[in-house]
C-alpha cells in the first residue's frame, strides 16, 4: 500500500492548474445544456427516445469525469508533495558516557546499579542503527576513553563487560572528553555538508564531586550543537556501605535536568533496571534514525495515469472514440 500526501508541496503554482480543469468542467456542461435544448426542439420524440434511450444519457458522462478526475490527480502529484519518511542514520557520532563511580555499587536497583546500567548499555549498542559510529566512556575521578566511534559493536560491548568502579565522580571531565573525541572523529568525517551530527548519552547517579563544572560543559556542548541526553539512574533511597558506615546516594536529578537544558539535549530518569531499558530504547530510535521529506507525488501519478486510460477506455467501449 502506499500513501497520499497533500503537505509539503515544492511547486504549489501548478495548482493554478485546477482553475483550468474547472474551467473545462463548466464549460461541458454549458455544452450539455446547450444540447439538451436542442434535444427538446426535436418534435418527434418517439424516435427521440429510439436513438438516445434515457439509460444511456448517465453513462455517457462517465469518461469525460473519469478525464476530469484523471486532470485534477495529475495536477497534485506536478505540484510535488511531499511525506515524512523515518529513514536510519548513516552520518552520526553517538558517545555513550556510563559513571563509574562508587555509589553504582548500590542495591536499591537489583543487582547493583552498575550491572543494570551494563545490561542495559549493552542492549543500547546491539539495537542502535548500523551506520551510526558509536564510542564509549566511562569515568569516575577521571574519564577515560574506553572505545573511539566506531560502526563495530562487538569492541563497545566487549568494553561495557569490563566497566570496574572507582572513587569520585568527575562529570564535567566526562563531558569535556565526549566533546573532544566527537570533534576529534568528525575532522576526519567532515565533507560538503559539515561535520556529522553529534550526540552525547549520559549516564549517571550522583553529584560531580572532582572535575569541571556539568553544566558550563554542557553550555559549550549546547554551542558546539552536540546535545546531551541526559539520564538520571537510581532512586532516592540508594545507599552504599563504606567502612563501616552508610551513606546515601539519591540520584542527582536537578544537575540532569540542567545538563540536558544547557545542551539543548533532552532528560530522562529512570529508577529501576525496566524504566533505564525503555529510555535506551528510546533514545535507540531518536539517534538511530532521522525524519526526512521525501517526495510523494508518485502514487499520485500513478492513479492520476489509472484513472486517464479508464476514461480512454470507458469513451471507446461507449461511444467508439476517444473523449
Amino acid at each position: 500500500m502506499f500513501g497520499l500526501s497533500l503537505r509539503g508541496f515544492t511547486a504549489p503554482w501548478w495548482f493554478l492548474l485546477a482553475i483550468a480543469v474547472a474551467v473545462l468542467v463548466v464549460v461541458y456542461l454549458l455544452v450539455q445544456r446547450r444540447r439538451r435544448r436542442y434535444v427538446m426542439r426535436f418534435t418527434n420524440l418517439e424516435l427521440l427516445e429510439k436513438v438516445i434511450p434515457k439509460r444511456q444519457n448517465w453513462v455517457r458522462h462517465v469518461p469525460p469525469a473519469l478525464l476530469g478526475v484523471a486532470l485534477l490527480l495529475l495536477t497534485i502529484a506536478l505540484t510535488g508533495p511531499t511525506s515524512e519518511q523515518r529513514v536510519p542514520r548513516n552520518r552520526a557520532t553517538v558517545m555513550l558516557v556510563i559513571d563509574v563511580s562508587l555509589s553504582m555499587q548500590a542495591t536499591d536497583i537489583t543487582p547493583t546499579r552498575l550491572d543494570a546500567a551494563k545490561k542495559s548499555a549493552k542492549s543500547f549498542t546491539d539495537g542502535l542503527t548500523k551506520g551510526v559510529n558509536l564510542g564509549l566512556i566511562s569515568f569516575a575521578g577521571s574519564a577515560v576513553v574506553l572505545v573511539s566511534p566506531t560502526v563495530d559493536r562487538k569492541p563497545v560491548a566487549e568494553a561495557i563487560d569490563t566497566l570496574k568502579l572507582g572513587p569520585a565522580t568527575a562529570t564535567g571531565d566526562a563531558l569535556n572528553a565526549a566533546m573532544a573525541t566527537i570533534e576529534s572523529f568528525g575532522k576526519l568525517l567532515t565533507g560538503a555538508d559539515g561535520p556529522p551530527p553529534a550526540r552525547i548519552v549520559l549516564m549517571t547517579d550522583g553529584k560531580k564531586t572532582v572535575g569541571a563544572d556539568p553544566v558550563e560543559v554542557a553550555q559549550r556542548a549546547g554551542k558546539a550543537k552536540i546535545p546531551v541526553s541526559a539520564i538520571a539512574f537510581g532512586t532516592d533511597y540508594g545507599t552504599i556501605e563504606s567502612e563501616g558506615r552508610t551513606t546515601q546516594v539519591p540520584a542527582d536529578v536537578e544537575t540532569m535536568k540542567e545538563i540536558a537544558e544547557a545542551s539543548g539535549g533532552d532528560f530522562h530518569k529512570a529508577d529501576s533496571a525496566e524504566q533505564l531499558q525503555k529510555v535506551y530504547d528510546t533514545l535507540g530510535e531518536q539517534i538511530g534514525y532521522e525524519t526526512k521529506e521525501n517526495d510523494a507525488s508518485r502514487p499520485w501519478l500513478m492513479l492520476g495515469t489509472l484513472a486517464l486510460i479508464i476514461a480512454a477506455g470507458t469513451s471507446l467501449l461507449i461511444g467508439q472514440r476517444l473523449p
